[in-house]
């Protein structure tokens, strides 16, 4: 009797360990249909997917301002929104860093950020983070390519070559839009985002 206590204990202490360390849900997968948020862009306004107008789908970039890899993606980025959101897909970028953390991704300097360098598109403040968590964005960049009805169609990298643009081979987020605007499958729908990890508050 006591030795089945004493399993039973183990077993209830092992769930408990387990749980309280879990890191909860992963977020969405290709085929869910993500909830829409309300960010504050920095121009001051909040913006939220359903506003954006006359939309056949969205680049949704996880980003920041001091991380090597968001740095490296920027010009990309940007390209991105100039190409797709004249066809109807714009690119929405979010900052979801914990201030606290990392200070040069706070928002005034996100306000700053965004101004030197002529962001075409809203870059949002994800300040209680709850949007990375829904997303299950883990990197700065982390692509979430959306469909006009929110559904997750492709997860990851923007391409196959974080450090040189004109090295890149594959540019998977070029081809799931490609895709999307001409209604054909998407052949690659999810690849490894490379990054810097979000900063989380602790």
């Amino acid at each position: 009797m006591i030795l089945k206590k004493l399993l039973a204990l183990s077993l209830l202490l092992s769930w408990l360990f387990a749980t309280s360390f879990s890191n909860g849900p992963t977020g969405y997968v290709v085929g869910d249909t993500a909830q829409d948020f309300n960010l504050k862009n920095v121009d001051g306004k909040m913006v939220s997917l359903a506003a954006m107008g006359n939309t056949k789908g969205y680049i949704v970039v996880f980003t920041c301002n001091h991380c090597p890899y968001a740095q490296a993606y920027e010009a990309r980025v940007i390209e991105l929104h100039k190409k797709f959101a004249p066809l109807g897909y714009p690119v929405v970028a979010i900052n979801s860093n914990d201030k606290d953390r990392a200070p040069d991704d706070s928002y005034e300097l996100m306000v700053e950020r965004a101004k030197e360098n002529g962001y075409p598109f809203p870059y949002l403040y994800d300040d209680t983070q709850s949007v990375a968590k829904a997303f299950g964005a883990l990197r700065t960049p982390h692509v979430f390519v959306l469909d006009q009805q929110k559904v997750v169609r492709y997860i990851g990298a923007i391409d196959d070559n974080a450090e040189d643009p004109a090295g890149a081979k594959v540019k998977y987020v070029e081809n799931a839009v490609n895709a999307l605007n001409t209604g054909q499958e998407i052949a690659v729908k999810e690849t490894r985002a490379i990054g810097c990890g979000i900063k989380w508050k602790q």
